[in-house]
């Protein structure tokens, strides 16, 4: 079973929030608030907020601009994972991800079957990894951030998680990339 080594010392990771809303301002985004209290309460650092459009080219912007900035280790948005006209994030996330993690969607969909039952197939929760970077995309809701968070994430980017964990894989995500003039 599944549990956190506390012989080891926990390693903060450095976590970009972003919303994507047509109508979200910080002051009234319950979904990115819950976010940064959820990661920070766990003693990771908020490296960066914002907030776009519901817009596949600002999206990628935003996403490629922190994937850029060594400082990111982690991009979580909320918002944009439904399957209305609007509702492209999974589409934005999907055209930069150098690799998708299925299994993120999967299990979010199952705990969340838990508590909306068949209503969880209305969300296109996705994750990936970008440029040695992890890229988690979600619901638009503060229940289902909690529910990615408390389920996944949390545990997922705790270095002392057992049996294994993404933290301890991030040196090694860049394997595929060589260096300059190599």
């Amino acid at each position: 079973m599944a549990k956190i080594d506390e012989s080891r010392p926990f390693l903060a990771v450095n976590i970009a929030v972003l919303t994507v809303s047509d109508t979200r301002v910080e002051a009234d985004d319950r979904s990115g608030n819950t976010l940064v209290e959820r990661l920070t309460a766990d003693g990771h650092r908020l490296a960066a907020r914002a907030i776009v459009k519901d817009d596949i080219p600002s999206i990628i912007a935003q996403v490629q601009a922190w994937i850029a900035d060594p400082g990111i280790d982690v991009v979580i948005s909320t918002g944009g994972t439904g399957v209305t006209g609007r509702d492209v994030t999974p589409e934005a996330f999907h055209a930069i991800y150098d690799k998708e993690i299925p299994g993120f969607g999967e299990l979010f969909r199952m705990i969340s079957y838990e508590k909306v039952g068949t209503s969880t197939i209305q969300s296109r929760a996705t994750g990936g990894v970008t440029g040695g970077t992890y890229l988690f995309a979600l619901p638009g809701s503060p229940s289902a951030c909690r529910d990615a968070w408390d389920g996944i994430l949390k545990f997922q980017l705790d270095n002392r998680h057992r049996p294994c964990n993404l933290v301890e894989l991030m040196p090694r995500l860049m394997e595929h990339v060589k260096p300059a003039g190599a």
